[in-house]
């Protein structure tokens, strides 16, 4: 059966100003539900010990969106929202599994994003369209050999880093790739201090001896050390400090 990995494609997109709107209030969005949602798992582990599934925070996300302050929930897509509850089940699992730190609140300065899963976009003929987003959403490719027009993305990400600049990143899940043919042949390699190696074949691959290349000029340059007499005109001191100061220097320090 042939199987399938994920793999991604990250560029950069130019949102218009009335994308940049509704995408930011998105990621404002997004960061309420996921800091009210890390405050509330973090109170109930504390107070009863009990910890909170996936279930429980998207039922919590459907009461949230019933609250007079937190209205302008329902104004984005509720796909991010939801995606960022899975996020977080995602990072407390492994936090308990001890295969990752606990999850950090949301800041605004840091690096925002959003994720839509298919119900949420468009992607036709190489052009992205966002759920509650106004118009094409333009991207740059950087991919030559990938159309962008026969993609096909389980999921989309913007992001926004903290210098301002915006980028998509295109989930695709593609064939597991066939490994190659193993070779007809099998040869053994010993490694030795005459040769390099030895092949089973009988082929020997001489040394390259860089150690022994590196003690000759080694000796080489001690022997010059050697004739060089402190305080005379080939000092290597001396030398130094007239190559990179003048002479007058030297007549300053003796």
């Amino acid at each position: 059966m042939t199987g399938f990995v994920r793999t991604a494609y990250r560029c950069r997109v130019y949102p218009t100003p009335e994308q940049a709107v509704v995408l930011n209030r998105t990621f404002g969005c997004v960061r309420v539900v996921w800091n009210r949602t890390l405050a509330a798992r973090h109170a109930r582990w504390h107070t009863e010990r009990k910890s909170t599934s996936y279930a429980e925070t998207d039922r919590a996300l459907t009461e949230m969106k019933k609250q007079p302050d937190l209205a302008f929930l329902g104004e984005v897509s509720s796909v991010p929202l939801q995606q960022t509850l899975r996020h977080q089940h995602t990072a407390m699992t492994a936090f308990f599994q001890k295969r990752a730190r606990y999850p950090r609140y949301k800041s605004r300065h840091g690096r925002q994003s959003a994720s839509y899963t298919r119900s949420a976009f468009r992607m036709r003929n190489g052009n992205l369209t966002l759920g509650k987003t106004p118009g094409v959403l333009r991207f740059v490719w950087s991919w030559p050999d990938v159309d962008p027009a026969g993609l096909d993305p389980t999921m989309v990400t913007v992001s926004r880093d903290p210098d301002g600049r915006w980028f998509v990143t295109f989930a695709v899940d593609i064939a597991t790739p066939t490994p190659p043919e193993p070779p007809g042949e099998v040869v053994g390699v010993d490694l030795g201090l005459t040769d390099f190696a030895v092949l089973s074949t009988g082929e020997r691959i001489s040394h390259p001896r860089h150690m022994e290349r590196r003690e000759r000029r080694l000796k080489r340059y001690q022997r010059m050390m050697a004739r060089k007499q402190k305080g005379s005109a080939n000092d290597p001191v001396a030398e130094f400090v007239t190559c990179r100061c003048g002479s007058s220097v030297l007549a300053g320090l003796s």
